[in-house]
């Protein structure tokens, strides 16, 4: 089994290494100097470089992994990434050689239209879709999208590890418990993440079981989460509505 490296870039990012032996792949390099950085340090050789989606946080740095190593670069065939070789689309498959992994690709539109999220041995990196306590804004995509993106990640096995690519749960929380007050998971898991944060730890990654217990986005059929988006919006009459009114609201929290 490869190990991950979580790699902060930025004011909140996480790129993400994955490493087997003396061999790596990257995750979403928005910036390519602390992932040379590590690969020098650790001895690594970058043999892939995955990108989720074509926010320049997300694929910024490839052309400057390339530039040292050449790497085979996957990414999403519907939007236009400067360096990609492996354009992928809903439902092919990678094999990461490197690090022994076959990702299956599973299209998450909605944050962007093209973006695109790899699953495999009970990992999920999902890029901007689904964050800890979360989900990404919709810049492109439709509400209806977005909710059945993230209906297609909550049917994943609920162990499933979710490597999303920001570091934004303590705030997401402070949100989901405007939604959904009397959930006592969620209570506990804003005060375990009141106390990581304290100490300046990463919260991520987290669960599929810990986002359907505590994401007010993965849980537009509850009652009282469906109440709080009526309340907003009166008219939000199904799961695609309390899903809007529910991303409306956080837009301007």
């Amino acid at each position: 089994m490869y190990e991950v490296i979580r790699i902060p870039a930025f004011k909140d990012n996480y790129i993400w290494l994955l490493r087997k032996g003396a061999a790596a792949a990257v995750v979403d390099p928005g910036d390519a100097r602390p992932v040379l950085e590590l690969l020098a340090r650790e001895r690594l050789s970058l043999s892939s470089i995955l990108i989720t989606h074509h926010h320049a946080d997300h694929q910024g740095g490839v052309a400057g992994l390339l530039a040292y190593y050449p790497a085979e670069v996957f990414g999403p065939a519907a939007e236009s990434i400067a360096g990609i070789s492996k354009p992928l689309r809903d439902g092919d498959r990678v094999q990461i050689a490197c690090c022994d992994v076959d990702f299956q690709v599973i299209a998450v539109p909605g944050h962007t239209l093209g973006h695109i999220a790899y699953y495999g041995a009970g990992c999920l990196f999902c890029g901007d879709t689904l964050f800890g306590g979360g989900c990404g804004r919709l810049f492109e995509g439709s509400p209806e999208q977005m909710a059945d993106s993230l209906a297609r990640l909550a049917v994943l096995p609920d162990d499933t590890v979710v490597y999303c690519a920001h570091e934004y749960t303590q705030e997401n929380l402070r949100f989901a418990l405007a939604v959904e007050p009397g959930n006592g998971r969620l209570q506990s898991r804003a005060r375990e993440v009141a106390r990581a944060r304290a100490r300046a730890c990463s919260t991520v990654p987290s669960t599929i079981g810990i986002e359907k217990a505590s994401n007010p986005f993965l849980r537009c059929s509850e009652p009282e989460v469906a109440a709080a988006a009526r309340r907003r919006v009166p008219a939000a009459a199904d799961e695609v509505a309390v899903f809007a009114a529910l991303r409306e609201w956080k837009n301007t929290f």
